[in-house]
């Protein structure tokens, strides 16, 4: 099973693939330097694989590489963030 994550910033999303299909996407909205996370979809036959959790952990570090902030108003991503401990705490929105 080979996977790849890649930033598609025309779309603004990042998305997770196996073996060359789509298995998933996070999508995000960039504004006044923060990115916000609204929407975070792993496709049915794809799921129960950690695939979710390892494409937020690209987006978050992408994301903090790029100097932006996160607002997470998608569930996923926020749970994410809170079970990272201080991981990502950085990147908060104030």
């Amino acid at each position: 099973m080979a996977v790849k994550i890649t930033h598609d910033s025309a779309d603004r999303r990042f998305e997770i693939h196996v073996d060359s299909e789509l298995a998933g996407y996070s999508e995000y909205i960039e504004s006044h330097g923060a990115r916000t996370f609204h929407h975070t979809v792993t496709l049915p036959q794809f799921r129960g694989r950690g695939l979710a959790a390892a494409l937020t952990e690209y987006a978050l570090d992408d994301t903090s590489t790029q100097g932006l902030r996160v607002v997470p108003t998608c569930w996923f991503v926020r749970d994410f963030i809170a079970a990272a401990g201080d991981r990502y705490s950085h990147l908060m929105e104030p």
